[in-house]
């Protein structure tokens, strides 16, 4: 029996979870979400305190919700990066000094790359469904994030398309602060959309047609922000707030599914995966829906308490990595704050 204790601090979740044989025992997060409200975006200085405040006590709560304690880990894992340097530090030297304590190998994630699985870790709780996987086409999006990724099997990935600017996640956030729909915005947008019409307002989608897997909303940002200086007072009608937020998410949407759809296509894969905050997102997810039932497409979407920021999806991802080669010790070894996973050379 292994049981690994997995750790999550890359921004605003301070989050704790027990891994055992492939099963999440426990997972405990603390959001800081309304702390932020009020800032319009994280605030690393302040996601630092909370999580100085917050990691004892959440690590206690999931070792004490699975029955555990320290003396009977096998391996410990955290989020080594990408993320807020601050953040990162706290859960990162964290794990290390129980790592150096109790003799432990030490496991860092990337945060991103335990998006990327997170599709394939269903139930709950959570249980990694490692016997289910088929080869796939990965679109992982959210506020900091949206790259495309052929997925040949479980830790072999090639990065095939990025955002070159803006991640999906990040263009609902600053069009919501646009129409000043507070923080986070892309739950918002995705609310009001449901009462609007996707068409009534034309809002640019860049890159749609350049034949690569890369996106950009940048382009798609400035458009909202040259039509609302061309309409003022629009953003503070009320009954003009669906529309608009039907037609931006209408955009983002139009983007990610139709540049997924080629690349899955182009490069015949059957199996597309979504993952990440916006994979919550429910005019996404019913696009991606329809379109692969019309082509045959099987999709596996992350469940919504994995699409955000958790380190159950961390300790699942490091279980693998426990399994698949021989542990490291990782006692010295800093952050990673800008991993990247790489495109091949």
């Amino acid at each position: 029996m292994m049981r690994l204790l997995a750790i999550e601090s890359s921004c605003d979740e301070t989050s704790a979870a027990i891994i055992e044989d492939g099963n999440v025992r426990s997972l405990i997060v603390s959001s800081q979400i309304q702390i932020h409200a009020e800032y319009g975006g994280v605030v690393p200085e302040l996601a630092t305190r909370e999580h100085l405040t917050h990691l004892q006590p959440v690590i206690r709560q999931a070792l004490e919700q699975a029955g555990l304690n320290t003396s009977e880990l096998d391996a410990i894992c955290a989020t080594q990066g990408p993320g807020l340097p601050p953040a990162l530090m706290i859960g990162w030297k964290a794990a290390q000094s129980m790592a150096f304590a109790l003799e432990l190998p030490l496991i860092g994630i990337n945060h991103v790359e335990a998006h990327l699985y997170s599709p394939w870790f269903q139930g709950n709780p959570p249980r990694a469904c490692w016997e289910e996987f088929q080869p796939n086409i990965s679109l992982v999006i959210s506020g900091g994030h949206t790259l495309l990724a052929q997925v040949n099997r479980p830790l072999e990935h090639t990065i095939i398309g990025g955002t070159q600017d803006d991640a999906a996640g990040e263009c609902f956030d600053k069009c919501a602060k646009m129409l000043r729909l507070g923080y986070p915005g892309g739950p918002v947008i995705d609310r009001l959309a449901l009462k609007g019409n996707p068409k009534a307002h034309s809002f640019a989608r860049p890159m749609l047609n350049q034949d690569n897997c890369d996106f950009s909303f940048s382009g798609l940002k400035t458009s909202v922000r040259y039509y609302l200086d061309k309409h003022p007072g629009l953003a503070e009608d009320d009954t003009a707030l669906p529309d608009l937020c039907a037609s931006i998410q209408a955009a983002i949407v139009e983007v990610l599914v139709k540049k997924t759809i080629r690349a899955a296509k182009g490069l015949q894969f059957s199996c597309i995966t979504l993952s990440g905050g916006v994979a919550c997102n429910t005019g996404l997810r019913k696009a991606f829906q329809e379109v692969c039932e019309q082509n045959g497409f099987n999709l596996r979407i992350a469940s919504p308490n994995l699409c955000t920021d958790n380190a159950a999806m961390i300790g699942l991802l490091g279980e693998r990595y426990f399994h698949e080669a021989p542990p490291q010790k990782n006692w010295q070894a800093d952050i990673r704050p800008s991993w990247r996973l790489a495109r091949p050379a």
